[in-house]
């Protein structure tokens, strides 16, 4: 067990290192690489399926239940604003700025410093499995949704069952105990042809600005206790035509609708369905609607450190696991794929000071707050 300022100087160097190594979704094994090169410098073994690397205490005990460290290593890529060099650390009056570092290089370092708190303790009531996953900004399949069901990382288990996990986002170090789901609807409207200067036909860009009006007066109305209203916004519209003087016979465009718990997927679609015009075919029902309860161990220790609750609107990897998981960590929201984005050090240095207090008291019961 390291000390809390070598695992924070170890954790700032290693976020220094993911940043000037590129990791965009789905080429994140560089960085995979790196990750693994830490644990092994402090003696913790590791292992790895495609770009998620992934370790347990040493002392892991299959008869005890298990907590699940994740954050993901990949990143979006940088905007044209951006006027330092996103792979370059650069730090300015506290703050550390680089391409991922608060979205979210500085959770990951920050589970992966308290994991190694943790690593070689003997008297823990609980098993930690730490997991550096892949794809999360692009809902990815080899993310963490792969690692749960790899047969390594089930045989790492043993069976033990994970009974609550901590994924790592910018959070303030609030707890976000619930999150939107995100369904992405593509729709297309039908009309028929004609020429423009005859006024014949029926034009589908038409037909589709009524479906769009009717999305604006917000047909999904449920309110939520933790969670903002649903959303639905038009993010594209195209059409095949590109004559200005033919009428389209076909429009399509994309929707974005942000999900609370008081809808299923299902109802959604119906409910859409029987008010627009347009076909409408769903990507993906993947990531749904996600909470934990108020009750649960993780939660009930982050109020007992006088950490708030709060509703996300935002998606993560948190939605893909089937188990409870609160989503928590250093740096902000506000600041995921801006330009010149930033986390300041002193953030990930509490960080990993309130990560490591929140876990005494669900996997050493009886540990003092202080």
């Amino acid at each position: 067990m390291s000390t809390l300022k070598a695992l924070e100087d170890g954790a700032l160097d290693l976020l220094k290192a993911l940043i000037r190594t590129p990791s965009f979704s789905r080429e994140e094994g560089p960085v995979a690489d790196i990750i693994s090169e830490w644990l092994a410098a402090r003696d913790i073994p590791y292992e790895r399926c495609l770009h998620n690397v992934f370790a347990r205490n040493l002392h892991f005990d299959p008869s005890r239940p298990t907590l699940l460290l994740n954050s993901h290593h990949d990143t979006v890529k940088p905007s044209k604003g951006w006027t330092l060099d996103p792979f370059e650390p650069v730090e300015r009056d506290g703050r550390l700025h680089g391409l991922g570092s608060n979205d979210a290089g500085g959770p990951l370092v920050a589970l992966l410093a308290a994991f190694t708190h943790f690593h070689s303790r003997t008297d823990l009531t609980h098993n930690i499995v730490v997991a550096a996953t892949a794809e999360e900004e692009v809902s990815g399949s080899h993310g963490v949704e792969h690692l749960l069901k790899d047969p390594a990382f089930l045989n790492l288990l043993q069976g033990s069952p994970v009974t609550g996990a901590i994924v790592g986002e910018p959070t303030r170090m609030e707890m976000a105990v619930s999150e939107m789901g995100l369904l992405v609807v593509d729709a297309v409207v039908q009309g028929r042809s004609g020429h423009a200067a005859r006024n014949e036909g029926d034009n589908a860009i038409y037909r589709a600005m009524e479906d769009i009006r009717w999305l604006q007066s917000q047909p999904l109305v449920r309110a939520s206790e933790t969670l903002a209203r649903c959303r639905t916004t038009v993010t594209v519209v195209n059409t095949e035509n590109r004559a200005h003087n033919v009428v389209p016979d076909k429009c399509s465009f994309v929707v974005d609708i942000r999900v609370n718990d008081r809808y299923s997927f299902e109802e959604v679609l119906d409910i859409l369905r029987k008010g627009m015009h347009s076909t409408l075919s769903p990507r993906s029902t993947r990531l749904k609607p996600t909470s934990i309860s108020n009750d649960h161990p993780l939660v009930q220790a982050g109020l007992r450190l006088g950490r708030t609750c709060y509703g996300s609107p935002t998606t993560s990897d948190k939605a893909l696991m089937p188990f409870p998981a609160l989503k928590m960590g250093p740096g902000d929201s506000a600041r995921s794929h801006t330009a010149d984005e930033y986390i300041r050090t002193d953030e990930v240095r509490e960080g990993i000071g309130l990560y490591v207090r929140l876990l005494e008291q669900v996997i050493q019961p009886g540990t003092p707050d202080a």
